[in-house]
């Protein structure tokens, strides 16, 4: 099976990993970046350019294309994809609006009768104003749009929030939702649904949850404090009647449900959709899965994910922690040199290759240095020791990561 990856981050290189772990798979990536390089053939492509991107499937012979950002989801590269008759992983460009616009997405979820917080969606100023004292601090301030996992401000600053409000074209203000966050992965051909892991990841820059949010720093996977019935709930409560109500729509969701969950007093509520795998939740849960993936994509991909096998799990946990370049998340440096990054675990994200063929930074989140172990204790400590092997001038990095967890101070409300 020839397989098109599209994308250069480290969610693209945690995919490319289990797709490249099946012998029968051949696989090309685009544009890719040099850790992927280590595992497929590269080749330039606008990756949200939607006529390029299927130009090149039909060059390389894909039988199956995997886009892992959401920027050419929304673009509608899927479509153009299967428009050449190539199977593709990644849902449509109306069903990707689930990530594209917050309004639809709480649009569907009210329809469907999804558990959310409460939501005003306005270009007004004196609408935010009302919104943010309707709903009281935190007050949480979403730009309507696609922001690279940064649109998003939870502050107890109402001049802060009125701020980020004004920088946005179209925003949310939405109800706070108290209780620890969930990141639930959930493969879809439309109609069948196949959970991966929960995990937990870490948007806030700073230890102890503190600074600005970011693309995410951290993740580990399985959650030992998670109620047992959660995943089935979540299938039940949000899942099959969002599925079913973009199926209503004439608008089927095919591809990954991200489904990012606050578990509160009165059970788990949706925080958001997103319409493709999360970075940096995907580099742990595929680090545990046992399944092949290309079977499962690919079965998403063809409608025929019903027929597909229980998935198995490798028993055990995983810990991501991502290295990040110098003034991240409010700017990076490129061009510093990454030694120490040699073997297993190390899944780069924002690397490049200088001209005397140095590693080097090329964005803000540069490494998710990864490992597993027999539970989360043990993957953290490896997670860690891989960490301190690594050397970049004025690296941010957290040194928290499932800290909580392996302390046993998360609490579900009851």
């Amino acid at each position: 099976m020839r397989i098109l990856l599209i994308g250069s981050g480290g969610r693209e290189h945690a995919l490319a990993l289990g797709l490249a772990a099946s012998p029968d798979v051949t696989l090309i990536a685009a544009p890719g970046n040099p850790g992927i390089a280590e595992v497929a053939e590269l080749r330039p492509v606008e990756a949200t350019n939607p006529d390029a991107v299927a130009a090149l499937a039909v060059e390389v012979g894909a039988d199956l294309v995997v886009v892992g950002p959401e920027a050419p989801l929304v673009a509608g590269v899927a479509d153009a994809v299967r428009a050449k008759g190539i199977a593709c992983f990644g849902p449509t460009a109306a069903a990707a609006r689930l990530e594209g616009s917050k309004t639809f997405a709480k649009e569907v979820m009210a329809a469907a009768g999804v558990p959310t917080g409460g939501a005003v969606s306005t270009t007004d100023p004196a609408q935010v104003a009302a919104a943010l004292d309707r709903f009281g601090a935190p007050y949480v301030v979403k730009d309507d749009g696609l922001a690279a996992g940064k649109g998003v401000l939870v502050t107890d600053d109402r001049d802060a929030a009125l701020a980020h409000a004004a920088a946005c074209e179209r925003v949310v203000i939405e109800e706070y939702l108290d209780g620890p966050e969930v990141s639930l992965f959930v493969v879809t051909d439309g109609e069948t649904a196949v959970p991966l892991l929960p995990a937990q990841d870490f948007k806030r820059v700073g230890e102890g949850d503190t600074g600005p949010n970011t693309g995410g720093m951290g993740a580990y996977a399985p959650l030992p404090w998670a109620p047992p019935s959660l995943v089935d709930d979540v299938l039940a409560r949000v899942v099959h009647p969002t599925l079913a109500e973009m199926r209503r729509r004439g608008t089927p969701f095919a591809g990954l449900l991200y489904v990012g969950l606050a578990l509160t007093r009165g059970g788990p509520k949706v925080i958001e959709f997103n319409a493709r795998f999360g970075d940096p939740e995907t580099q742990v849960v595929l680090a545990l899965l046992e399944t092949p993936l290309a079977e499962v994509l690919r079965a998403a991909a063809t409608g025929s994910l019903a027929a597909v096998p229980p998935l198995r799990w490798k028993p055990g946990a995983a810990v991501t922690v991502v290295v990040a370049s110098a003034g991240y998340p409010s700017s990076s440096r490129s061009g510093d040199v990454i030694t120490g990054v040699s073997g297993a675990g190390f899944i780069h994200a924002g690397t490049a290759r200088a001209a005397g063929g140095e590693l080097v930074t090329a964005g803000g989140r540069v490494l998710s240095v990864t490992a597993t172990g027999a539970d989360l204790s043990v993957a953290r400590d490896a997670a860690y020791a891989l960490v301190d092997q690594v050397s970049l001038a004025d690296a941010v990095i957290r040194r928290d990561i499932a800290l909580a967890a392996v302390e046993g101070r998360i609490r579900v409300p009851s």
